[in-house]
């Protein structure tokens, strides 16, 4: 699964690639938060929807809300299952929830996401900081949910979640998410034309699955390896959590045993 990604530039920047969006509201959270955004605490983030033709920044709850479960252990359980959604059900499986969704969709900007690697000799997951070559935010499609919800005291509120696209992995990805029982997959990583695309109200079936079958090219995405990112750790060189950090003896991708030193 994907559940950590990174949104740390202003979502002034986004405009650059929507000239005409309208920015209606932004997390409130640090600088620090967003360097690592954790999806199981469902938190609210930066998305773009388009509105009566145009194209708005607005903020949703990640993990779409099961609203026909009551008790919040067992939703909280269902609903960080809902972090993700398999781009491949959205018209193979009717029954599913991407399906009963796929009217309505929206992106994620982010400037990179994180993923574990599992090696051999290496006690801990390595975390990976995956992102696109020049720098710059990127957009990953996502579909939500609009629903009424009552919470603990009773009261109604109009709840918006969203849950975030993933398909079978690139050799990259493969390489860096392989192990668990969700690995070798991906967030459906688009073009730019492809993101624009996406929440255009205008978007066809047919060209909707020529979204969906995307397969970003390894060539088109960069990574490294990070320092811990669980358990609140803190960088030694206090830097930020995106930012290369050198594991001693790790192997390059494809190849899972921890190389030991010569000297």
């Amino acid at each position: 699964m994907c559940v950590d990604i990174a949104f740390h530039s202003d979502i002034q920047i986004t405009k650059e690639a929507f000239p005409g969006l309208v920015i209606k509201r932004t997390p409130a959270y640090s600088i620090e938060f967003n360097e690592q955004i954790l999806g199981p605490l469902f938190p609210e983030c930066s998305v773009i929807v388009s509105t009566d033709g145009r194209q708005e920044a607005t903020t949703m709850e990640w993990g779409v809300f099961p609203t026909w479960i009551t008790d919040r252990k067992e939703r909280d359980i269902r609903r960080n299952n809902q972090l993700n959604l398999r781009s491949e059900k959205i018209f193979t499986e009717t029954a599913s929830l991407a399906h009963k969704l796929r009217k309505r969709r929206l992106l994620i900007p982010v400037n990179g996401i994180y993923e574990h690697r599992k090696v051999n000799g290496i006690k801990n997951m390595v975390p990976y900081f995956v992102f696109y070559p020049d720098g710059k935010p990127f957009y990953l499609p996502g579909l939500y949910q609009q629903a009424s919800v009552v919470d603990n005291d009773g009261v109604v509120t109009e709840n918006l979640s969203f849950g975030l696209l993933t398909t079978g992995a690139n050799t990259t990805m493969a390489g860096i998410h392989n192990s668990g029982t969700n690995k070798h997959r991906m967030p459906l990583f688009l073009t730019e034309e492809m993101a624009q695309s996406w929440i255009s109200a205008s978007l066809q079936e047919n060209e909707m699955k020529e979204i969906l079958a995307y397969k970003i090219p390894d060539k088109d995405l960069e990574y490294h390896p990070v320092y811990s990112i669980r358990g609140g750790k803190v960088r030694p060189d206090g830097m930020p959590k995106y930012t290369l950090w050198e594991w001693p003896g790790l192997p390059p991708l494809g190849q899972d045993n921890a190389q030991s030193s010569l000297f």
